[in-house]
């Protein structure tokens, strides 16, 4: 019989902190602490919500009647801090210092990892995170871009696309580093890219590049986008805004609300149908040029997140990449229970817990 693990996962968010507690992969508890505007706005650091958010956390556990001292570890969801390899890491001082100034940028995901090593060290236990956005694998040849100033940088939905990739392999039967892989997230941004034993070669960056997203612009034209920077209508601020948030689906159709469009496709609304289609249309055609990457060397497509429900834009890309591999689904995405995972691999010794410098 399988010792049973309990683990607490921890998830923060711009206006929630999201814990659950799984024993080994079966879940017992999960709440979502809710913060309202007015609540963060007395904070002028993400850093500064820490014992705020913490002391939430632990009225909540509190409130269930579960200890720490009954844990095994405590992990968290990981920030956009240096590059590094995926995996589950250990949160070390270093990690909590760069975590603390927000390395690479301020994000609440940066306080998963510090509630998780301050919780987890009131009870002598292990504290990790798991695949943050900062996962880097990328190939030498997948940096390169057309100015040496500016280099390609490996920014994406880790924590699911390796979560689903581990789900994936042991679906089909497979280890996880002998597959060939497209992961594509469907959600607020959309990230595409190609795993080849165990690593992720190349991805696009979401906020960089690629297909347009429901909140997102995607890749556009370089002289258009540089022509409406020096207009002189906005600001950097403004821009950075228009280009993640009030983009894509959002700028074209009003909502990022992917069940509101398809009512109003349903309805008749042909320019509602026209864009859907044609994120679709960018959607395909990002995973077709991920495939050349391994010669078409596939073992599957993956789609996930929270847009893989809909039938109507699965189909749409199905339609157009099913002639290179098998398209698989796995629609949602559940980010406590990835982050109870990797821990849970560390915790059973099929994994070694990696060391952030």
């Amino acid at each position: 019989m399988l010792e049973q693990y309990k683990i607490l996962a921890i998830n923060p968010g711009s206006t929630s902190t999201k814990i659950a507690v799984y024993s080994n992969q079966q879940k017992e508890f999960e709440q979502i602490i809710r913060h309202s505007r007015e609540e963060l706005e007395k904070f002028e650091q993400i850093y500064d919500q820490y014992d705020y958010r913490r002391q939430l956390v632990e009225a909540a556990l509190a409130a269930h009647n579960i200890r720490l001292c009954d844990l095994a570890a405590v992990v968290g969801r990981g920030g956009p801090l240096k590059p590094m390899a995926s995996g589950t890491y250990r949160v070390n001082e270093t990690m909590a210092a760069d975590l603390k100034v927000g390395v690479q940028t301020e994000h609440a995901s940066n306080l998963g990892g510090l509630l998780a090593r301050g919780l987890a060290g009131q009870a002598g236990i292990p504290a990790f995170i798991v695949d943050p956005v900062s996962v880097d694998e990328l190939e030498p040849v997948a940096r390169i871009t057309g100015l040496p100033e500016i280099s390609r940088r490996s920014l994406f939905h880790a924590l699911n696309l390796k979560a689903v990739a581990h789900r994936v392999a042991g679906d089909l039967g497979k280890t996880y580093d002998a597959l060939t892989l497209i992961l594509v997230h469907l959600g607020g941004g959309i990230s595409v890219g190609i795993q080849q034993n165990g690593r992720m070669i190349d991805v696009t960056n979401p906020n960089d590049a690629g297909p347009f997203s429901p909140e997102r612009a995607g890749g556009l034209p370089s002289h258009a986008l540089v022509n409406m920077c020096f207009t002189g209508d906005y600001t950097l601020a403004a821009i950075k805004k228009k280009l993640i948030g009030q983009a894509g689906l959002v700028a074209h159709l009003g909502t990022n609300d992917g069940r509101e469009i398809e009512d109003r496709i349903m309805d008749g609304d042909t320019k509602a149908a026209l864009i859907y289609e044609a994120m679709a249309y960018q959607i395909a055609k990002e995973i077709g040029a991920m495939a050349t990457v391994v010669r078409g060397r596939l073992d599957a497509i993956v789609l996930t997140g929270g847009l893989a429900h809909s039938r109507l834009l699965t189909n749409m890309i199905c339609e157009r990449v099913a002639f290179i591999s098998q398209v698989l689904l796995y629609p949602g995405e559940d980010e406590c229970a990835a982050l109870a995972a990797g821990a849970l691999r560390i915790l059973r010794g099929e994994e070694e817990a990696k060391i952030y410098e």
